[in-house]
């Protein structure tokens, strides 16, 4: 008879089991039993599972990239925002004297926006990066907001991509919420948003994973007027991870995303002059504004995001009874 002493442990579960084998013959079990059960435990690891991600048209390829630098200016925490590779790039940090952002110079009625990011790893509970366009600025009590929001993790769950919309003024968070079929800590990926009058798509690396349309009973709550585009970083410690469960622990600080191959195409818009940068004498079928091309998804883009939705998607507003008593008129 043989006497050893094991302890497994868990790192992503924080189970450990203290086992006394007294039969050697029973160690393989034992064995399996624990790599079955790390198996269970790392299924919350998004970029664990084993997709196969549908073909689509590379949006992003049509389009040139624009110089941070040049486009964009700082938004609020300079300290902490900075420029490499000629402009190309910026990387924001948040630590424990501010987040950072960036703001376009322009301002924007419809058009296609994108951009390679490269979020914070480790321990990023309460962490947010958003991607997002806003009027708030100039419309403070009607304002027109359309979000791409990357929410850190505690040590069990991976980054969450969030998207909202909200339109003149309305609070009513229209939250869809996807886990990623990739870490997005390890390499850019891309986060795109394309804004016309017929549709508001959402895009991870070109797959459609949210499509707002601009009719029926979505058009009352469908953003409508000029807007600039952000990109920042920040605490959203009281409700970004789990509900605020876990707040930003500022031990593992900086926390630092880094952003580039940014795409601006659309209409500028200066709300001190008339005119817009667009014609319809100007239009092209690769123009994301009115072009034929983005007046609706392709039966491939289609695919693509009901596969998103149906492997990826985990909250819909939509579907919220303890939320809205009375769902949103759209979801009807």
């Amino acid at each position: 008879m043989y006497k050893h002493q094991i302890c497994l442990s868990f790192p992503s579960s924080s189970i450990d089991f203290d086992i006394e084998v007294r039969n050697m013959a029973i160690l393989p079990h034992i064995l399996y039993l624990y790599l079955s059960l790390l198996c269970m435990t790392s299924v919350v690891s998004s970029h664990s599972r084993p997709y196969t991600t549908p073909s689509v048209p590379r949006l992003t390829d049509l389009f040139t990239h624009v110089s941070v630098d040049k486009s964009f200016s700082n938004f609020f925490g300079g300290q902490n925002i900075k420029l490499i590779n000629n402009g190309s790039m910026a990387t924001l940090a948040l630590d424990k004297t501010s987040g950072s952002g960036l703001a376009s110079r322009n301002k924007y009625h419809y058009g296609f926006f994108s951009a390679a990011i490269k979020l914070p790893a480790g321990l990023t509970s309460g962490v947010v990066v958003a991607f997002y366009l806003s009027n708030a600025d100039m419309y403070p009590h009607s304002h027109d907001e359309i979000d791409v929001e990357l929410l850190g993790h505690d040590k069990r769950v991976d980054w969450v991509l969030q998207t909202n919309v909200y339109a003149n003024g309305v609070t009513t968070g229209r939250e869809e919420k996807f886990y990623f079929w990739f870490d997005p800590t390890q390499q850019h990926h891309y986060y795109s948003i394309l804004w016309n009058s017929h549709h508001i798509v959402f895009l991870v690396d070109n797959i459609p994973v949210r499509e707002f349309p601009n009719n029926g009973k979505f058009s009352t709550a469908y953003p409508s007027k000029p807007m600039s585009l952000y990109v920042t970083i920040w605490d959203g410690s009281q409700w970004a991870t789990h509900g605020g469960k876990y707040p930003v622990n500022y031990k593992y600080a900086p926390f630092v995303t880094s952003v580039t191959d940014m795409e601006t195409t659309g209409c500028i818009a200066n709300p001190k002059q008339a005119g817009s940068s667009c014609s319809n004498a100007s239009l092209s079928s690769i123009d994301p504004v009115e072009g034929p091309d983005f007046i609706k998804l392709s039966s491939q883009q289609i695919n693509a995001m009901d596969w998103a939705r149906r492997k990826l998607m985990f909250y819909s507003y939509c579907k919220d009874t303890s939320r809205y008593k009375v769902v949103p008129p759209e979801c009807k």
